[in-house]
């Protein structure tokens, strides 16, 4: 599917500035969304919404269909009527420049808690009826996802297969109990679905009501530890006590001796041809009704999988296992029809996994930082671009280009000195600059790009260092918690931006 000629910011919701420890869907989302059409973007991109668990990373969610509660805006509930100011009053203190993961999820919830049972006191009928109406209309998942939840607390937050064998088995009499024992804490967690919906859907209708569309992005695999594997184990290769049989990664490369442990489940391809790709139709479904396009991270795996030992600790036993992805997005196409798609086409990709790409019509991407590692013949330089690709200045994986153009060897760079210093030479030839905004020019470079949608992470327009950088791949701490400074959005920034989107075209 081809898409228009337009441009726009990577932003996660988390790293919104706000007095609540973590970026929510309140007052500071509908600014940003402000700032946006104002700086004529058209595209708001974010990473996974799901609620995340270990490690807090939006790529390893207990569903793939659920919400994350943290970004709850607190003080839309205050206007709902379902907490008062005074609810609000004693509000710990938060870094402003990070997410504190423990410490919000404590109040968050706490916040949450308070809110259902106001809800359960006030007996708002109409209020009722429109959450009765969204238990209904989204049952599929939720009820098996509130279920996981509440199970998950009684014990004590472990992992699926490490609870009691009957719930692990799913078997239905205990299971019957569990729902009546548990009514309360499953309506609650119900309850905070709907109110995680009502207000993205707003926000999101706020942004489509602008011209801006809304880009999300889906991981090819799921975590084990999610209802989606314990609510459908046959859909996944695990053994009898739900454990994987084998996980996802990818093999050792330059970059890793080891290869990239990942540890996701890997699908039971036969299962899912048997009964039509129902699960994935239902996820991809799902995930349309929440954003306008999808991004698909690591698309090669639909044409093989890197499959390791379920017991092994690194990737380097792993083999490559065939995927049917031709035969599940021909299943989707004729489900749900033409597909707003984004194919996350990064690292090295065979002629088979182009080919299913194109054949499909799905843009890939092109990453300016990866674009002077060689020589005039690199495809992430701007003059080999094809107008049916997505380029960014960088990703949520990348350091902050700024970061990047600074990096020296020895910090955590898998690039030596001499290597180093060829990119940057490279990159200020090609640019024909002196490198003192280098992050303008990098935006200035995809902008003008003959690449049909340019993509810039906020971290760029606002030219950042390292600090700000989101994820360092391959690490188990310290990610996923950069937030930016609610001044930092300057008119300045916003005229400069809309100016340059002016004169490309965007």
């Amino acid at each position: 599917m081809r898409f228009p000629r337009a441009s726009g910011i990577l932003l996660h919701p988390t790293s919104l500035p706000g007095p609540y420890g973590i970026g929510d869907l309140g007052a500071e989302a509908y600014r940003f969304a402000d700032f946006l059409a104002a700086s004529g973007q058209s595209l708001w991109q974010v990473l996974p919404l799901g609620p995340t668990g270990y490690g807090d990373s939006p790529y390893a969610c207990y569903s793939a269909f659920a919400g994350n509660t943290l970004l709850i805006s607190p003080e839309q509930l205050v206007s709902m009527g379902l907490l008062t100011s005074a609810d609000l009053s004693e509000t710990p203190s938060f870094a402003a420049a990070k997410v504190e993961f423990d410490r919000v999820h404590k109040f968050k919830d706490q916040v949450l808690l308070k809110a259902y049972q106001r809800f359960v006191a006030g007996k708002d009928p109409a209020l009722r009826q429109e959450f009765n109406k969204f238990r209904v209309h989204q049952a599929s998942w939720l009820e098996d996802y509130a279920l996981f939840r509440a199970l998950k607390d009684v014990h004590s937050g472990k992992a699926w297969p490490e609870w009691d064998a009957s719930f692990v088995r799913r078997d239905e009499r205990v299971m019957a109990r569990a729902r009546e024992a548990l009514r309360g804490e499953i309506e609650a967690q119900q309850f905070y679905q709907f109110l995680f919906f009502q207000q993205w859907s707003a926000l999101k209708s706020y942004c489509n009501e602008r011209g801006i569309k809304l880009i999300g992005d889906i991981p090819i695999f799921v975590a084990h530890d999610s209802s989606d594997v314990w609510t459908n184990p046959d859909q996944f290769k695990l053994d009898q006590n739900g454990r994987p049989v084998v996980v996802a990664g990818v093999p050792p490369d330059y970059f890793s001796k080891t290869g990239q442990f990942w540890g996701n489940p890997l699908y039971n391809w036969e299962r899912m041809i048997g009964d039509g790709f129902k699960w994935w139709i239902e996820r991809v479904h799902a995930t349309l009704q929440t954003v306008d396009i999808m991004r698909i991270d690591h698309f090669r795996g639909f044409i093989a999988c890197w499959e390791i030992p379920g017991g092994d600790q690194t990737a380097e036993r792993g083999q490559w296992v065939d995927a049917p992805g031709r035969e599940l997005f021909i299943a989707i196409h004729n489900a749900l029809g033409q597909l707003p798609i984004i194919a996350e086409d990064l690292g090295v990709i065979t002629p088979e996994v182009e080919k299913l790409r194109d054949d499909f019509g799905f843009p890939g991407m092109r990453i300016l930082q990866f674009a002077f590692s060689s020589d005039s013949t690199n495809q992430d330089l701007p003059h080999n671009y094809h107008p049916n690709v997505v380029v960014y200045t960088g990703t949520h994986d990348n350091d902050t280009t700024v970061g990047w153009f600074q990096s020296v060897a020895g910090e955590g760079s898998t690039r030596d000195a001499a290597q180093i210093e060829r990119e940057r030479t490279f990159g200020l030839k090609y640019l024909n600059t002196k490198g003192e905004e280098i992050h303008w020019d990098f935006i200035r470079a995809v902008l003008a790009s003959c690449a049909d949608m340019a993509v810039v992470p906020l971290q760029d327009l606002l030219g950042l260092g390292t600090e700000a950088r989101m994820n360092l791949p391959n690490s188990t701490s310290g990610n996923w918690s950069w937030r930016f400074d609610a001044a930092a959005l300057t008119g300045e920034i916003q005229d400069r931006l809309r100016d340059l989107s002016e004169l490309f075209a965007r």
